[in-house]
């Protein structure tokens, strides 16, 4: 974890609180969740038992780099706490994720998560979902098309995300696509999650609701816990 970083240090480290001897932990994917990847190598480095199950390809690796045992998730019945990111936090704490293009994985492991732990830096919190202006959507590659023309109905303004800027879709680790929507403020995230789950072809949407119990908001003041 980069030196010049305290703040996610600071969130990194106070999640290690929610995380026993002989946990099997849901580590998320960004830059907040590899801060706690490499906190939680750490322990381990110091004898604490865990076992990780890593919701993308990248935070594997960075797992794997520090000898945090890894399973996959069907090898285990269930995750005793998942840390992540997010890329908004409302005040209801649900969230807006995946402008790291993991968030069906995210989702599948929070879901079978006890508990959820969201990191976040304060910058972070909105009002109302949607402040950032991006909403990610994966779908199939066939229905990409099908997928904007529908999603466009809903309101929303896709686009097909590219590597580095470049004319090359991003593939995310199940080999989809991502369809950054332009999207306002979400006066109603369910009813916006329910009609972009109902277009066929759609993978997942970066929009949980309900699945945080907690958030650890860092600023130059320290760390404070939003419960829901």
């Amino acid at each position: 974890m980069s030196q010049t970083d305290p703040i996610l240090a600071a969130v990194a480290a106070r999640a290690l609180a929610f995380v026993h001897d002989g946990a099997v932990v849901g580590l998320g994917t960004g830059r907040a969740a590899t801060a706690f990847v490499e906190a939680l190598g750490e322990r381990v480095k110091q004898g604490m038992r865990v076992t990780g199950v890593p919701t993308s390809k990248a935070t594997a690796a960075t797992a794997r780099r520090l000898a945090i045992p890894l399973v996959d998730l069907d090898d285990v019945d269930g995750i005793d706490v998942t840390v992540d990111g997010a890329d908004e936090v409302d005040p209801q704490l649900n969230l807006i994720k995946g402008y790291g293009g993991a968030m069906v994985g995210e989702k599948i492991v929070a879901a079978a998560s006890r508990r959820e732990i969201i990191l976040v830096g304060s910058e972070k919190l909105v009002p109302v979902l949607g402040k950032r202006g991006i909403l990610p959507v994966e779908v199939i590659p066939f229905a990409v098309g099908f997928c904007k023309r529908r999603l466009t109905a809903l309101g929303c303004r896709p686009q097909v995300r590219l590597t580095d800027g470049v004319r090359v879709p991003f593939v995310s680790d199940s080999g989809n696509y991502i369809l950054d929507c332009g999207v306002g403020p979400i006066t109603d995230p369910q009813a916006l999650e329910d009609a972009i789950r109902a277009i066929p072809g759609v993978v997942g949407s970066g929009l949980f609701i309900g699945i945080a119990e907690r958030v650890l908001v860092g600023d130059q003041d320290g760390v404070r816990e939003l419960c829901r």
